[in-house]
């Protein structure tokens, strides 16, 4: 447990109209680890992303949960000894899914990038891609996505298997224009796709042409492009 010494000296500047300013210059590097970690829980505006790279790490951590910083930002100001020690990274746990759930219902970019640099948290990512809700119309860049299954192949199941499938453009209700626009953004890339993306679309394009009535020429036309998808 930590002193609360310092709590006193916050409540006393906390209704002055420069609250945050005063206490930022009071407390934001001063030599005493319990002043620092209370600035990091009280700060009205959320933490400081010095807090989040506070060389003590349980300030670090206090700071990193009381963070209003985007995930890649406070992963990469977080403590290392954070990241390397289970013991510690207990302490940051609720905030992480939190962090992984948003992350996991955006374009998978930004999610990439946090598993490259901290790739201890794939387990947290592989929950939350199967068991976290879809609140956004966004779907996942293919080619992030890519990289993704690849960095999961080994525990690839039927769950994790839906879990990103869910997360990927759907097909089935998009007129002719804007399902040609897509393949042609996958074909761009197809060098890049990991063949599971690649099967996936594959099978999707099959079932829309399938439901779709199209001009013959057009249906033909849009069948060459689909077989560029083959590996």
């Amino acid at each position: 447990m930590y002193d609360l010494s310092y709590k006193d000296a916050i409540e006393s500047i906390k209704d002055e109209s420069d609250f945050e300013r005063r206490g930022d210059a009071l407390f934001l590097k001063h030599e005493d680890v319990e002043a620092r970690l209370e600035w990091a829980f009280y700060r009205p505006s959320g933490s400081h992303p010095d807090q989040v790279s506070d060389p003590d790490p349980i300030v670090s951590i206090m700071a990193f949960n009381h963070s209003r910083l985007g995930a890649w930002e406070r992963f990469t100001r977080l403590h290392p000894d954070v990241i390397k020690k289970p013991q510690l990274r207990i302490k940051i746990r609720n905030r992480t899914r939190m962090l992984f759930r948003a992350m996991v219902d955006d374009d998978f970019k930004e999610l990439i990038k946090v598993l490259r640099f901290a790739p201890v948290f794939l387990d947290v990512a592989c929950d939350q891609m199967i068991n976290g809700r879809i609140w956004n119309d966004i779907y996942a860049d293919p080619v992030a996505a890519s990289e993704f299954v690849s960095m999961v192949e080994e525990r690839l199941d039927k769950q994790l298997e839906e879990g990103i499938r869910r997360r990927l453009q759907p097909i089935g209700k998009l007129g002719y224009d804007d399902a040609k626009n897509y393949l042609e953004g996958l074909i761009d890339v197809v060098q890049n796709l990991h063949t599971f993306i690649k099967e996936h679309y594959l099978q999707e394009y099959e079932v829309w042409l399938k439901r779709t009535s199209l001009h013959p020429l057009q249906r033909i036309a849009l069948q060459k492009e689909i077989v560029k998808l083959k590996d």
